[in-house]
């Protein structure tokens, strides 16, 4: 089994790239934000997760951290995710995000991942809880007379969610944040980072 590739991006497709290890180039399925950090002609470390279908046969899925592929494995684990969506949901929901999402029990978070419907997304809500995940622990029912603690989502998911409800997809929307939010600097406002990043998108 594969759990790690180091080698050359060869290429980089819609729904995979192609790696090259020793003259040997593997084909790695990835979701579009690792995707978007590859470039070929450059070196990169995958962390892979190894599945197989009697459709497909043996297919690899990869990601650039650990914590992404410790959340990949979590959330297909849910009945009804498949590789497809779990990719999904982590290009609009890194684990750290998840993590808050299923905190708040916020479903219709989670639905805004491509191929995830309202069913699923509250099963996958529901079914994460208390599940260990990349980020750590999913937060449970707080203990009586204990205040919940609730990590909050970070200023660029709520801004690249923000610029998808106004009708960017997501991977457009998710560059126009990330340039915006190098363009401000460190911790910029929600609202001055949406405005930057409609002004980055053309909007």
């Amino acid at each position: 089994m594969i759990g790690r590739l180091a080698g050359e991006v060869v290429d980089v497709e819609a729904a995979h790239a192609l790696i090259d290890v020793g003259g040997v180039g593997y084909v790695v399925r990835m979701g579009a934000r690792t995707l978007d950090r590859l470039s070929p002609g450059h070196s990169a470390v995958v962390q892979v997760e190894s599945r197989w279908s009697e459709a497909e046969g043996p297919s690899l899925y990869g990601f650039l951290t650990r914590e992404e592929r410790s959340a990949f494995v979590t959330l297909t684990a849910v009945q009804g995710v498949g590789p497809k969506a779990a990719l999904s949901v982590l290009d609009i929901l890194p684990p750290a995000d998840l993590a808050a999402a299923v905190a708040r029990e916020d479903k219709a978070a989670v639905g805004r991942a491509n191929g995830v419907g309202p069913k699923l997304a509250l099963r996958i809500v529901v079914e994460l809880k208390g599940k260990p995940l990349g980020a750590g622990l999913l937060a449970t029912a707080p203990s009586p007379g204990v205040p919940a603690t609730v990590p909050p989502p970070s200023s660029s998911g709520e801004a690249t969610a923000a610029l998808m409800q106004l009708g960017l997809a997501e991977p457009l929307a998710r560059r126009a944040v990330e340039a915006a939010a190098a363009r401000l600097g460190a911790d910029p406002e929600l609202g001055a980072l949406i405005k930057a990043a409609l002004q980055e998108s053309g909007r």
